[in-house]
């Protein structure tokens, strides 16, 4: 409170959310960024899980790792899925959000990206590909199980659509996947490891558009916070962790991120 002449008393003046969340990336030197599918639906990706996303039109049960392995007929049917999903990876372009994380590490705060995103766009809008930690995998590669060539999905796809119905090695004939963690696969030992690391180092842990339920990518903004970290959260509803935050911005990634570098100028 400060005195007027009179003797009456302003009100101190509080920073609103958005003012606080500017001020701790300001201050931060070590920020560590978690991004999941709500940065990604505003370049017209859909959430997987969400109405009218593709688990609601294919069964998620059938496109296990150990159904892909082991099956050529569950194969056929991952290939034929991909026509309808490939295209819309492949046509995205990163938004004002992918592209305020790129403008983040610019300035020089930016220790790390974890991305639950399978679709390449944080490297599309400027972030060091060696700064981007893709914990679910790449849909942009694809792998031989066998032999472990590895091929670019454009070419693979491009098989598949001249009528190859299940494409295979051609260095060796073994199975050829996409680059991605499919249900019932091990994470990526070094990708998982390199994730917590960088989240036990924060001094601020950014979170935008992950619901936080899916583990253990879920656990990071936790880990984070244990070791000292300042937590922001951006979402369009609530995670089961925004009690543990310091700042929560409910609304839009693209929206939001650009308030906050508008903010920071």
């Amino acid at each position: 409170m400060t005195d007027l002449p009179s003797g009456e008393k302003i009100p101190a003046v509080s920073k609103s959310p958005v003012q606080h969340a500017a001020q701790l990336l300001s201050q931060s030197r070590d920020l560590v960024v978690l991004t999941g599918a709500g940065i990604s639906t505003e370049s017209g990706i859909p959430d997987f899980r969400s109405p009218g996303g593709i688990w609601t039109k294919y069964d998620p049960q059938e496109f296990t790792y150990q159904n892909f392995v082991s099956n050529r007929a569950h194969r056929e049917r991952y290939w034929r899925m991909s026509l309808d999903i490939h295209p819309v990876l492949a046509g995205a372009e990163p938004n004002a959000a992918h592209r305020a994380v790129a403008e983040l590490e610019r300035r020089g705060k930016l220790r790390a990206v974890i991305t639950q995103n399978i679709d390449g766009l944080h490297q599309r809008a400027g972030s060091a590909p060696d700064r981007v930690i893709e914990i679910h995998g790449t849909a942009l590669a694809v792998l031989c199980l066998s032999c472990g060539d590895r091929s670019t999905r454009d070419e693979v796809q491009a098989r598949v659509i001249a009528g190859e119905a299940i494409p295979e090695c051609r260095a060796c004939g073994g199975i050829l996947k996409p680059a991605t963690v499919s249900f019932g696969q091990a994470m990526p030992e070094r990708e998982t490891a390199l994730a917590f690391e960088h989240a036990e180092r924060a001094d601020v842990f950014l979170v935008i558009g992950s619901s936080l339920v899916v583990h253990p990518a879920a656990y990071l903004p936790v880990r984070a916070v244990e070791a000292g970290a300042k937590l922001i959260i951006v979402n369009l509803e609530p995670t089961p962790y925004d009690r543990l935050a310091a700042v929560v911005l409910h609304g839009k990634a693209g929206e939001m991120m650009t308030a906050l570098l508008e903010a920071m100028a």
